[in-house]
């Protein structure tokens, strides 16, 4: 065959492999955070999932899947072990990513900071991993439920709302809330709450108990004690709302509109989004109900 004919061979036969290569789905599946874990099971990508964070305990099934780590702390060898096709990560001070792509590996990144960039995030998940159709019907009912609960609050006074994420245990100090801007401040929004968080202190701000006492929010949720995997139980439950009889002043703890939050919908940003919403404005509006 003439030198031509051979080297236009070889362009068909590398373009011809490099169209399977793009169009082959990603059977092997890392997921380095919790919302992303929850994304990839509701995309019915559960099967392919082969590594999550010791924190991924939604759904249920994601628990007996091979740990690599935490968010902050992720295991780059235990990475390595799983043989992923594709490992989803999202922002993390450790620069995970271009560790990972420096040894050829495909990563996606995905933001989850605010309600825009879950529901964006869930479509890129979807195109990644070959559930394009499944992302796009799961960001749009998403974003349509949210929508439905905006409309049902509109018009109503909102409710001055706290939603402290975590705090050290036994305490109330060192606690952290959701600020203005990030997607629990949307969700409480969406929910007709008003987030009583400090302004200017970034999304998730680190607020004293001076800054609580000042703000005096109608409505306190406090999820502290549960964030670093401590269990839930009646006994927990009854020391927590001790510490916040401690101060009757508070309208939050005067008309008993303290709530302990324990379930993780809240702290994993994905495809519970809209159901953490409904359960936060069943809270801040109990009479609705």
């Amino acid at each position: 065959m003439p030198l031509a004919g051979k080297l236009a061979s070889c362009a068909l036969f590398f373009t011809l492999s490099a169209a399977g290569l793009a169009s082959a789905q990603p059977a092997r599946l890392v997921s380095t955070a919790p919302g992303v874990t929850e994304i990839l099971y509701a995309l019915g990508l559960g099967p392919k999932v082969v590594g999550v964070t010791t924190f991924c305990r939604y759904p249920p099934e994601a628990e007996s899947k091979p740990k690599i780590g935490t968010f902050v702390q992720p295991d780059f060898e235990r990475i390595l072990a799983q043989r992923p096709d594709l490992v989803f990560i999202i922002r993390n001070p450790v620069d995970l990513g271009a560790k990972l792509r420096r040894v050829g590996l495909q990563v996606e990144e995905l933001e989850l900071d605010t309600v825009a960039e879950i529901l964006a995030s869930i479509r890129k998940a979807g195109r990644a991993a070959g559930a394009t159709e499944e992302g796009v019907r799961l960001a749009r009912r998403l974003a349509a439920e949210l929508e439905e609960l905006r409309k049902a609050t509109a018009g109503r006074p909102p409710v001055s709302a706290l939603f402290i994420i975590d705090r050290t245990p036994g305490t109330l100090q060192g606690m952290f809330a959701a600020g203005h801007g990030s997607y629990l401040d949307e969700l409480l929004t969406a929910a007709g709450g008003r987030n009583a968080a400090p302004a200017g202190g970034g999304t998730f701000p680190k607020i004293s108990l001076e800054q609580v006492l000042a703000a005096d929010p109608d409505v306190i949720f406090d999820m502290g004690d549960y964030m670093n995997g401590r269990p839930a139980t009646p006994e927990t439950r009854r020391r927590k709302l001790e510490l916040w009889a401690n101060f009757p002043d508070l309208k939050a703890v005067r008309h008993q509109r303290v709530y302990d939050v324990t379930s993780n919908q809240f702290v994993a940003p994905g495809p519970r989004l809209a159901e953490a919403a409904r359960a936060l404005h069943r809270m801040l509006h109990p009479a609705s109900r």
